[in-house]
């Protein structure tokens, strides 16, 4: 897929990634960018510099995101490209010491941003590609997703679950000329990564925002559906899925290690 002029809707468009997205979609010629985002301020900065339209939307709520693709089509046409970003880094604790934790929510909260939002985005955009054709969804996920997130069940769950629909999704919708693409890094430096705890996730170098963006513009031209941005990630699949016994004793040292080094700090 090329985005030239192709609307493209980014949620969570206002930072990190999301904002690199936007402006490396507006690069690239996509006719209007619209980003949309809780922090409405900073979504209309990012439109504002790349010519696009802010929307403020919460994604773990079925209306904004219906609203969000009903105003977006009436105003600048139909959505060739949305690209369900928006995450959140709750709920990691390496030193907890139940992996069900105390509260739902927590739990509640992720499963509406990292699986919800993406169901959401599908339940409503779907019957309009299909019936013009086709159209394509960029998920980002994380190869927690892939692999795991020492620290974090939560995010673990609900990122290995949006795995799971995007799967769905593709199978479900090929036939209907309908691209499914995942967005699954590790580390990038942006305000999320730097919220929680150090751990494995930065063991092969913390990307910028901008270069993850270009990966996912290499990613689409190819219509590929898992984009690595840290390509080592491929080989810890392959590791896992060859010995898995081995592989949750390796991750439950790498816990053990992060476990130490957070007591003392």
């Amino acid at each position: 897929m090329q985005v030239a002029g192709k609307v493209v809707v980014v949620t969570g468009g206002a930072n990190g990634i999301g904002r690199a997205l936007c402006e490396a979609f507006h690069r690239a010629g996509a006719a209007k960018v619209v980003v949309a985002d809780l922090d409405l301020a900073n979504a209309e900065a990012v439109a504002a510099s790349v010519g696009g339209a802010a929307f403020k939307c919460d994604v773990g709520q079925e209306q904004d995101i219906r609203h969000l693709i009903e105003e977006t089509e009436q105003k600048f046409g139909p959505i060739a490209l949305f690209c369900s970003n928006a995450g959140i880094g709750g709920g990691f604790d390496p030193m907890s010491v139940n992996a069900g934790g105390s509260s739902d929510e927590p739990w509640a909260r992720s499963w509406a941003i990292h699986v919800m939002a993406h169901v959401y985005a599908a339940r409503h955009l779907i019957p309009r590609m299909k019936a013009r054709g086709g159209g394509y969804f960029l998920n980002t996920i994380s190869a927690a997703g892939l692999l795991s997130q020492v620290g974090s069940p939560a995010y673990s769950t609900t990122k290995h679950a949006a795995v799971g629909f995007a799967e769905n999704l593709a199978i479900s919708h090929k036939a209907d000329g309908i691209k499914v693409s995942i967005l699954c890094p590790q580390g990038v430096d942006t305000n999320m990564l730097r919220s929680i705890p150090k751990g494995p996730q930065s063991g092969d170098g913390d990307l910028t925002p901008e270069q993850v963006a270009l990966d996912v513009l290499a990613g689409l031209g190819q219509e590929t559906f898992v984009i690595l941005p840290h390509p080592q990630v491929l080989g810890y699949m392959r590791k896992k899925t060859e010995n898995y016994d081995r592989w949750i004793a390796g991750m439950a040292k790498i816990q053990a290690k992060m476990r130490e080094a957070y007591g003392k700090s």
